[in-house]
């Protein structure tokens, strides 16, 4: 494998997968082997798309194909840890879409699976890998700003609420928080680690899902106001504050081509675009990983999935989320 492309596929033929397709392009040690989907029109025309070699009609026939390397899950969240721990028990890696599973209890099974299977796993939080975040968090990490002590982070747009949208189907784990509230989240993980205390409130679908989410994660010496929404926008930027400056990443943060430090009334800017729309990153990750035989990230561990998805837990019992 050392010198050949790491094959890949991919379920769930949806908008993402489609951005990630195009990304997966870009990688020269990646190929696009082999693409599934219910529908095998669905199927036949991404893989035209893309210049994927196979199409299935089916999720068990890619699991099955024997030259497959590594399958990324892009179906809706409520599927996740079904399908993922299938993957990895066909002796496949696996990269899945973010949230990772719509349970605590769920992650954990996904990453036992990672364990015995020995099999690569990743939560796919692209934003984590991109030179923007990777930048930042050295930033912070060498005190350029001192100490830092406040996030203020959101993720917002307006949803198309239609029949059949899956961002308000409570049965396939629709709503902001585990949709888009997990970016603002994952932000206050990185630089801050698990909080002392969450307040969490939410403005609730009359079908039980949250349309708007508000959160405030307390530390020992330091805060972050977090906002996620489906029915309303915001400038999402990003800052990151502390005793001697602030970082403002640009907008839209989580895809952030460039940020500024603001240091005793100076501004310092720096440019870092992604390679394509930022996917690659995490894909250049996978096959990195899978070339040094891990099964996990050391940048997005197995760990980090299983704290943010702790997080995310004790957010999902606060608003009350029917999942």
């Amino acid at each position: 494998m050392k010198n050949q492309k790491i094959k890949w596929g991919i379920i769930g033929l949806g908008n993402i997968a489609h951005q990630f397709a195009a990304d997966l392009l870009l990688v020269e040690d990646a190929e696009l082997l082999a693409v599934a989907s219910r529908d095998i029109l669905k199927a036949e025309e991404f893989g035209a798309k893309f210049n994927a070699m196979r199409m299935y009609n089916s999720y068990d026939l890619l699991f099955e194909d024997k030259e497959i390397d590594i399958i990324y899950i892009a179906t809706p969240h409520d599927s996740h840890a079904e399908l993922s721990i299938k993957a990895l028990e066909s002796g496949k890696h696996v990269l899945c879409e973010k949230p990772i599973a719509l349970s605590y209890k769920d992650a954990e099974r996904m990453i036992e699976a990672s364990k015995k299977h020995n099999k690569f796993f990743m939560e796919a939080f692209w934003t984590r890998f991109i030179p923007v975040v990777q930048d930042v968090l050295a930033k912070v990490e060498s005190g350029i700003i001192g100490e830092a002590n406040y996030i203020k982070a959101d993720f917002a747009f307006i949803g198309n609420d239609v029949e059949g949208s899956r961002l308000f189907d409570k049965n396939r784990g629709g709503g902001a928080l585990f949709d888009i509230g997990v970016y603002p989240l994952f932000l206050s993980y990185i630089v801050f680690g698990i909080p002392k205390e969450i307040i969490a409130k939410a403005v609730h679908h009359k079908n039980g899902i949250d349309l708007q989410t508000s959160m405030i994660l307390q530390y020992e010496s330091a805060q972050s106001i977090l906002h996620s929404s489906i029915v309303s926008e915001s400038d999402m930027k990003a800052l990151i504050s502390g005793t001697k400056g602030r970082i403002e990443l640009n907008s839209p943060w989580f895809m952030a081509d460039g940020y500024s430090v603001f240091k005793e009334e100076q501004e310092s800017v720096y440019n870092l675009p992604t390679l394509g729309k930022g996917y690659a990153h995490e894909i250049m990750e996978c096959n990195n990983c899978i070339r040094n035989d891990q099964i996990e990230s050391e940048l997005w561990s197995h760990q980090n999935s299983l704290d943010l998805s702790k997080i995310v837990e004790e957010i999902k019992t606060q608003i009350r989320l029917p999942f």
